[in-house]
């Protein structure tokens, strides 16, 4: 058996739908979340305010292995579950500054504010989250400040 470690690219919402983007890359014990997003219900879901990605089953037993949560911009449906996700997850958090402000109005509204360890990074950024090696840059989106 080898020792070659494999990168694991996982969409846990936001594939083949609109709404709750959530991407997570697993390298060896290490993850990286890539949006935490809602979807809004269609018209015959009585009583369902929003939907979240179902992250929890996933990350039940490797919440530890979590090194960094990144927010490529502002909309709902990329930071929409913010709250839910710090519910379960202790990891920092890197956002432009439009959408940092964004979710720190979220967080505040549902006092997690003081839980998140919110970091802003800009296009053109390189950050290292834990073997991750993120480089952000600049994309044309319908929300100012956002990154790919």
């Amino acid at each position: 058996m080898s020792n070659k470690k494999i990168l694991k690219i996982i969409p846990i919402g936001g594939f083949g739908e609109v709404g709750k983007n959530m991407t997570l890359y697993e390298y060896g014990n290490n993850i990286l979340i890539v949006d935490a997003g809602i979807m809004f219900p269609e018209n015959d879901m009585i009583g369902i305010d929003f939907i979240i990605p179902d992250f929890e089953n996933y990350l039940k037993d490797k919440k530890d292995r979590v090194r960094g949560i990144i927010f490529t911009h502002g909309h709902e449906d990329h930071i929409g579950a913010i709250q839910h996700l710090l519910d379960e997850i202790n990891a920092p958090i890197y956002a432009t500054p439009l959408t940092r402000g964004l979710i720190e109005v979220k967080l505040d509204r549902y006092g997690l504010k003081g839980k998140a360890d919110l970091n802003t990074i800009n296009a053109g950024d390189q950050v290292q989250i834990g073997p991750f090696s993120v480089d952000f840059f600049h994309v044309c989106h319908s929300i100012p400040d956002a990154v790919g």
